[in-house]
């Protein structure tokens, strides 16, 4: 049975709220110059204050190896020298970015004469809970100061001190621009009831955006009463077809499973036609093996290789974020795309394919944020593909689908001019 909420507590995190609400419109119709002066004071703010980022980061790192966390986890958690120098950059890359606020996607003039057009505008007060990385604390406060919207961070519990020292920096960078410190807070405790209550908060807070394992974003969708853009997990797909360049195929193979295996764009399957599969599956078993990767084969796969290890059922639907993979031989394309539309997370998937036809079918029926012809999962990211730095991936097809830059932070509304028109 859960403990009761203190009143207090709940006090708190509706007062945090209110104020958000209350920055809203000041940082909405700030000029874009103030906007970019902010995240640009971020950058300075935070490498003239290293010593003290670094300071609080090994205190959050002591604290990780107290408690066990692993290796991973902690390199995770790392904010110090050259990542700091990283972060910074980044800043500035946010701060250059066009910025979206005010500008008309669309334009178009009806019979009798209304001007009808479409403008992009703040979503408003954004709630931003997350895991692990400290950097996501200033990427996130610059990304939604860059697109006009008030943030509400939450971030973990492990990166405590590290995040304090961080919402400090932003909000001193804040002041200096002139905007209000309240158009970014840190959420001030960790105790968990504190998500439940600003879950509840949906007259001040527009969007939640969770970032971490499934269990945190199931707990945030099910208990919001605010819109979630929701991302559980990244179960992303390669088919090799008949046609493919088996050369290319092994490459592309090798660094989607290999080259960062902890993260969400990650290769989690491999299907393989049927008509390639007795020459290509022992190569890139071979290849793969040689980085270190476990496989594991559907029957057809095991037959051809025996010393693989059998899929269970369970395989086919796992996010294993390690060098693991599933392998399974099909018939063809349209086996393929059955099996990525029952397993598949709606992330991203990829077709390995010479042949035109096959490849644009692949694209017209795969339902994922992104689908791919011959190139690597790992390209589904805000940054590789153009946008810039991102919130998250959505996979929920909302008003963002895939990787979330400056634009998705944002919703358009219309402006319709006339010369005194009445409908009759």
């Amino acid at each position: 049975m859960s403990e009761p909420t203190s009143p207090n507590l709940e006090k708190q995190i509706q007062l945090l709220a209110k104020q958000a609400r209350a920055s809203a419109r000041p940082l909405g119709r700030a000029s874009a110059e103030i906007r970019t002066a902010a995240i640009i004071a971020m950058a300075d703010e935070l490498l003239n204050s290293r010593e003290t980022v670094e300071e609080a980061n090994l205190k959050d790192l002591e604290a990780a190896k107290e408690r066990g966390l692993s290796t991973a986890m902690c390199n995770r958690l790392e904010l110090t020298g050259e990542q700091i120098d990283n972060l910074a950059n980044a800043l500035r890359e946010i701060a250059d970015a066009a910025d979206p606020v005010g500008t008309t996607t669309r334009r178009w003039t009806r019979d009798n004469g209304l001007e009808v057009s479409k403008v992009r505008l703040p979503l408003g007060v954004i709630l931003m809970i997350y895991e692990s990385r400290p950097n996501v604390t200033l990427d996130a406060a610059a990304l939604c100061v860059r697109s006009g919207n008030v943030a509400i961070l939450r971030g973990g519990s492990e990166a405590t001190h590290t995040n304090r020292a961080l919402n400090q920096i932003v909000q001193d960078a804040l002041r200096s621009a002139g905007l209000p410190a309240t158009a970014v807070q840190l959420v001030p405790t960790q105790d968990r009831s504190a998500v439940d209550i600003l879950l509840t908060q949906d007259e001040y807070i527009d969007l939640v955006i969770p970032r971490g394992g499934e269990t945190l974003i199931r707990h945030v969708a099910r208990n919001s009463r605010i819109p979630v853009v929701q991302h559980y997990k990244g179960i992303c797909h390669i088919f090799v077809d008949q046609s493919a360049d088996q050369a290319k195929a092994l490459l592309i193979a090798e660094n989607a499973k290999t080259h960062r295996p902890g993260v969400c764009n990650a290769m989690e399957t491999l299907l393989v036609h049927r008509d390639i599969a007795s020459e290509f599956v022992p190569q890139v078993v071979a290849v793969l093996q040689k980085r270190g990767v476990e496989i594991r084969g559907c029957e057809t796969a095991c037959n051809l290789v025996p010393t693989l290890k059998s899929a269970s059922p369970e395989d086919w639907d796992t996010e294993f974020l390690d060098l693991i993979l599933a392998l399974r031989v099909v018939d063809g394309i349209e086996e393929a795309i059955d099996h990525i539309d029952a397993h598949g997370s709606n992330h991203t998937a990829s077709i390995i394919a010479e042949d035109s036809e096959t490849a644009e079918r692949f694209t017209k029926e795969i339902d994922a944020s992104c689908v791919m012809i011959n190139a690597s999962t790992r390209f589904n990211d805000g940054g590789e593909l153009g946008l810039g730095a991102e919130m998250g991936i959505s996979t929920t097809r909302i008003h963002a689908y895939g990787p979330m830059g400056v634009e998705a932070l944002t919703a358009e509304k219309f402006v319709v001019v006339g010369t005194g028109q009445i409908r009759k």
